[in-house]
């Protein structure tokens, strides 16, 4: 059986077309129509991802994104009608991993499904691969702020500080390269991935967000400092 993509379109021809296409591919396809619905489908299949329209009855994407980020860490393929930038900023800060604006091609959608199933794949292959190898170090510390990777948590004073899934990977990236500064272009790719259609504003926001968390006084930041004419440099 093929991986498990959840379809979640309240439109049925949209909804067909999707889950014709993904079948073709190999993969189990379950669907759901409204938010409620979806959310129900996917405490009980556990989907490997998700592909959600934004405007849903019931509750909607951004109402299912929040939901599930608070009991999985699902991949989610957010679709709208809306080509508005608040709406992507706001879905990816709620947990979305990626976002396609209607109308879509149907192959660049497989090629993002496809892509964001392979990182999952990648990731459970080197989790498989690090058990059978010695021990890495499974915290990180940056004076008062500890990055605990089997928790996959910070916290900052021993106070576990509420990050959404893409503000921690973000941090730990900057963590694990203290020192250096990285353009916004790259730390989309290293953090989003290549395949991400967001632009840097997405990076901007995210780090307005990680300073607001764990910055003394976010304003004069001390840890995510910017580098004027490059981007951003996490000081250790």
């Amino acid at each position: 059986m093929g991986q498990k993509v959840l379809v979640v379109e309240d439109d049925p021809a949209i909804q067909d077309a999707l889950s014709y296409n993904l079948t073709r591919e190999g993969y189990e396809v379950l669907t759901a129509a409204d938010g409620a619905q979806a959310l129900a489908v996917a405490r009980e299949q556990r989907p490997d991802l998700v592909v959600l329209d934004l405007m849903l009855p019931e509750l909607d994407g951004f109402d299912v994104t929040r939901t599930l980020r608070k009991e999985s860490s699902v991949p989610i393929l957010m679709l709208t009608a809306r080509d508005d930038e608040i709406d992507r900023v706001l879905g990816l800060e709620l947990g979305a991993d990626d976002y396609l604006t209607k109308p879509f091609s149907m192959r660049e959608l497989l090629a993002r499904v496809k892509a964001m199933l392979r990182r999952v794949q990648l990731g459970r292959e080197e989790a498989a691969a690090g058990d059978t190898q010695a021990p890495l170090a499974d915290t990180l510390n940056s004076g008062n702020l500890l990055i605990d990777l089997t928790r996959h948590e910070a916290s900052l004073d021993g106070a576990v500080v509420d990050l959404k899934p893409k503000e921690f990977d973000l941090l730990l990236f900057f963590v694990q390269n203290r020192g250096r500064a990285f353009t916004r272009e790259q730390l989309l790719e290293q953090v989003w991935g290549w395949e991400f259609s967001g632009g840097s504003r997405t990076v901007d926001v995210h780090v307005r967000w990680l300073r607001a968390k764990i910055e003394q006084d976010p304003e004069q930041p001390a840890r995510i400092v910017t580098v004027r004419g490059v981007g951003y440099r996490f000081e250790g």
